[in-house]
């Protein structure tokens, strides 16, 4: 056997090495890791859900009614969550509240929250208003890129950063607390064509872990969630299937790694996928952003062509 052969054995043994480790430990945090269960309700009377309109938000805000917390429903448009906020009410005999978010308000749209929920016990916060691209894009080729960018960098960044700062006063004097902030498996696997996007999730992801890091010795549980494609039933969800799960079904196992799981896709199948990807690009990086960029062009010749037709 020559030294080149030895070599070539001897990266196949670590990377095989390598990629046990990561699925053992993927499983086990998945069926093994049951950790003690965080009881939501005794976090606060109330819960608050920004985003919650469609998909994982509104998902969320049933899930936190579900179990009597009353909900506060936060969003740019208020339309559809006074429906929601009244079948919410109905159906789980919770107290709701609707609150308009004018993001062309700046600072003031903050304080206005501030005023309106003055004196509310809030043991949960949930952070799922988010912007994404209309379809995947090259950077200086998106149409109206300078509205999009900006409104992107408001919904995924700013308002994140400004919901917590409102909130965690009152849950650190309180010793308790929840906080969960939905960023996108994006921020953690190559994501050519949805550049700003994948940027802002992954400012969601290191905002989380550091904030984590200074407030967790007050009691205070912050979680980052990492989902891959989930469907809400609209015309542009992807299809269902093992690994596009419906909104309901993707926040019914996220709920579940809550004080398990500092940051995690929240859907096993999200998880594998996610894994492999990274392990892929240990291996390969130009394979794997050769292989993403195909996948994201394919995507927007697609919608380009819905576009057109």
């Amino acid at each position: 056997m020559s030294f080149v052969d030895k070599i070539g054995y001897l990266v196949i043994i670590y990377w095989g090495y390598q990629f046990s480790c990561n699925i053992i430990h993927m499983l086990y945090k998945t069926f093994f890791s049951h950790g003690k269960p965080i009881d939501l309700h005794s976090m606060g009377r109330w819960g608050v859900v920004t985003g919650c309109s469609h998909g994982i938000g509104k998902a969320y805000a049933e899930a936190l009614a579900r179990i009597g917390i009353n909900v506060v429903l936060i969003n740019t448009k208020i339309d559809k969550l006074k429906i929601i906020a009244s079948n919410i009410e109905t159906l789980y005999n919770v107290k709701t509240r609707v609150i308009e978010l004018d993001l062309s308000q700046g600072l003031k749209a903050y304080e206005t929250i501030e005023q309106e929920m003055f004196g509310m016990e809030i043991g949960i916060l949930v952070n799922s208003l988010g912007m994404g691209y209309p379809h995947p894009e090259y950077f200086l080729e998106l149409p109206h890129k300078e509205k999009i960018y900006s409104n992107i960098i408001q919904c995924n960044i700013v308002v994140v950063t400004n919901m917590c700062r409102i909130f965690l006063p009152q849950m650190i004097l309180r010793g308790k607390g929840v906080i969960v902030n939905v960023a996108s498996s994006a921020a953690v696997i190559p994501s050519p064509l949805l550049t700003v996007f994948a940027a802002s999730k992954a400012y969601i992801l290191k905002f989380s872990k550091e904030l984590n890091a200074e407030y967790s010795k007050h009691g205070i549980i912050i979680q980052c969630l990492l989902p891959g494609s989930v469907s809400n039933h609209t015309s542009n969800s992807p299809p269902i299937g093992w690994i596009v799960p419906m909104a309901d079904d993707y926040v019914a196992s996220a709920l579940d790694t809550i004080g398990k799981e500092d940051s995690t896709t929240g859907f096993f199948p999200h998880t594998v996928l996610v894994g492999i990807i990274r392990i892929t690009y240990k291996l390969s990086r130009s394979l794997v952003v050769k292989f993403m960029t195909k996948v994201m062009e394919r995507n927007r010749k697609y919608a380009l062509q819905r576009y057109v037709g």
